[in-house]
């Protein structure tokens, strides 16, 4: 891994991240929080189950993974995070990382001591905010998947994710409809309870019908009114 040197207030990405709403005068105290990017290689961890906490990470390029060991042995994927997303928010109640974050391509990640953030946070509220809305954010998506896999059928998960996905995506400024998937099939089952034949089957079924158009990890939403129809289908 190396690490560069990054500034947040020349940071494209400022407005999905730590610093959100920040005015200039703060964002300049930001700049000597956030000082190191790390690189970290395909298939690489950024970090493991065990490992202490002394940082938490904003993904600046690339895409994450994060799982936890199952009781079969395999890894149960949790998440997976993309540019202006924070990783390692799981290892601050107990001072370790409870799970694995994987780099699912070449990554670049900016590193925020955990320390100097808190110390920041009490002398700039409007952090401290930013903060708290992060986490809430993560609260909420936790119960979003809490409620995926509890009580939606197949193609109302995968159309969950997709929506999901290209939601994000937008918001980073890339096209709302075309995305290629970083992910593999059997970590998209993995994340959202469902068997590899099952996440194959179903993508075969959107594509038959006009829902998506799918190459191997080229997908692109044809029909997005269609997908929210059928996660807001009544009756199931």
């Amino acid at each position: 891994m190396r690490e560069l040197q990054v500034a947040c207030s020349s940071c494209n990405l400022r407005e999905l991240c730590l610093p959100l709403g920040l005015q200039r005068a703060d964002m300049d105290k930001l700049d000597t929080l956030v000082s190191t990017r790390r690189r970290v290689r395909r298939g690489g961890a950024l970090f493991h189950a065990g490992d202490p906490f002394a940082a938490l990470y904003a993904v600046r390029t690339g895409f994450f993974k994060t799982c936890v060991a199952s009781e079969d042995g395999a890894g149960q994927v949790t998440g997976f995070q993309m540019a202006g997303e924070l990783l390692g928010l799981d290892a601050i109640s107990h001072d370790r990382h409870t799970c694995d974050a994987i780099a699912l391509e070449d990554s670049q990640v900016c590193v925020i001591p955990y320390e100097r953030l808190e110390a920041l946070s009490r002398e700039v509220v409007e952090l401290q905010h930013a903060f708290h809305k992060i986490m809430s954010r993560e609260i909420v998506r936790d119960h979003g998947v809490m409620l995926l896999l509890g009580s939606m059928r197949a193609e109302e998960r995968l159309a969950t994710f997709i929506l999901n996905l290209t939601r994000r995506l937008q918001a980073r400024g890339f096209s709302p409809t075309a995305l290629v998937l970083r992910m593999t099939r059997e970590e998209i089952g993995s994340y959202l309870g469902l068997k590899l034949e099952t996440v194959s089957r179903t993508f075969s079924k959107f594509h038959e019908e006009g829902l998506l158009q799918v190459k191997q990890r080229e997908v692109r939403v044809l029909d997005e009114e269609g997908l929210k129809r059928l996660v807001n289908a009544p009756g199931v």
